[in-house]
């Protein structure tokens, strides 16, 4: 009897199904170190104790991101192990901060399937949820990926797809309890910029540039214990090359787009996202946001802002997103919607 697997293939889900994933994660600063070093990440509640208990939390939390790309980990030997490709993501909510020292956990449900027209895939969607060692969720978000199937010809069940909302209501984010920008230090965070200085329809290109290194991409994959093969495994795909992890390209962005969004303290919600184009070693990623929209918190000095996170290729102009037909340009990588929480 064989002791490995080969991961499930697209015939192995079923609607309704609920997968608890393997390996709890203990996450500590070292992560925080790791993640600051390859992105580069710099907001300022995530970098330091003392900015944090300003802005009325008891330390720094983790980033974010991190955090999703943690939960993220847990669940690739069991989504998307055999994926060609994550698709996108939506109704994405982080619902409380991760703070060092947390364990998190992660499970799934099947929440819809469809085979691919080619008989040889299916996109499988799952709504994902991460916890904290009190077993409260701190994050969930659904995802859809393309799965090869093991056999193309067998017959699997009708197509399910789930009816997605557009984007999480503003009245649905969940601030951190006791998040307070009243005596927010703008000096410390790096730009005066405040939520009455964003409109929506403005658009800010982030001019600075990220080259991904070969390195760097297969240390932050194996960060997060992601075992996805097209990311390690220059036979997995095609053309023989890997893929970048997507989240990858996610935190570049986000980092980029310090220059410019400095004060956007927070990602609170992930709207929509798709991975346009894959990302290569040797890819110089550039970055660019709109603003979408602008709401109010009860919390204390706290706005929200919806933005349009775009990474792309250098080369690719500023803003450009779509040819004449609506198809991505080339050039593009990510296309991302988010709510974030600055100060007012």
């Amino acid at each position: 009897m064989s002791k490995t697997g080969a991961g499930r293939f697209f015939e192995d889900y079923r609607p309704g199904e609920t997968i608890v994933h393997a390996v709890p994660r203990t996450l500590s600063g070292g992560e925080r170190a790791l993640y600051h070093a390859l992105y580069p990440a710099r907001g300022a509640l995530h970098s330091s104790d003392e900015f944090a208990r300003a802005c009325g939390l008891r330390a720094s939390p983790l980033d974010d991101l991190a955090v999703f790309h943690t939960v993220f980990g847990k669940t690739v030997p069991d989504i998307s192990l055999n994926a060609v490709a994550n698709l996108g993501y939506a109704e994405g909510r982080f619902l409380a901060p991760v703070w060092p020292g947390d364990t998190l956990t992660a499970s799934s449900t099947v929440i819809g399937l469809r085979e691919a027209s080619s008989r040889a895939a299916g996109v499988v969607w799952v709504r994902t949820t991460g916890r904290n060692q009190h077993g409260e969720a701190v994050l969930d978000y659904v995802r859809w990926v393309l799965v090869n199937k093991r056999d193309p010809a067998a017959e699997v069940g009708p197509a399910v797809v789930p009816a997605l909302a557009p984007a999480v209501a503003a009245a649905d984010l969940a601030v951190p309890a006791g998040l307070d920008f009243g005596r927010y230090d703008f000096g410390l965070a790096g730009e005066p910029f405040r939520w009455a200085d964003y409109a929506p329809g403005e658009r800010i290109d982030h001019r600075d540039r990220v080259t991904v290194e070969e390195a760097d991409h297969l240390l932050a994959t194996r960060l997060w214990q992601n075992t996805a093969r097209v990311h390690f495994d220059t036979g997995a795909r095609p053309e023989g090359r890997r893929i970048v992890y997507g989240g990858h390209v996610i935190s570049l962005a986000r980092a980029l787009a310090f220059n410019g969004l400095a004060n956007a303290q927070i990602v609170a919600a992930i709207n929509a996202g798709t991975h346009a184009n894959p990302c290569h070693a040797g890819d110089t990623v550039t970055a660019w946001s709109e603003v979408l929209d602008r709401a109010g918190t009860a919390a204390p000095g706290v706005g929200a802002l919806r933005l349009r996170l775009v990474a792309a290729r250098a080369g690719t102009p500023p803003f450009a997103l779509r040819d004449d037909s609506g198809r991505y340009l080339p050039g593009v990588l990510l296309d991302l919607d988010l709510w974030v929480l600055v100060p007012r």
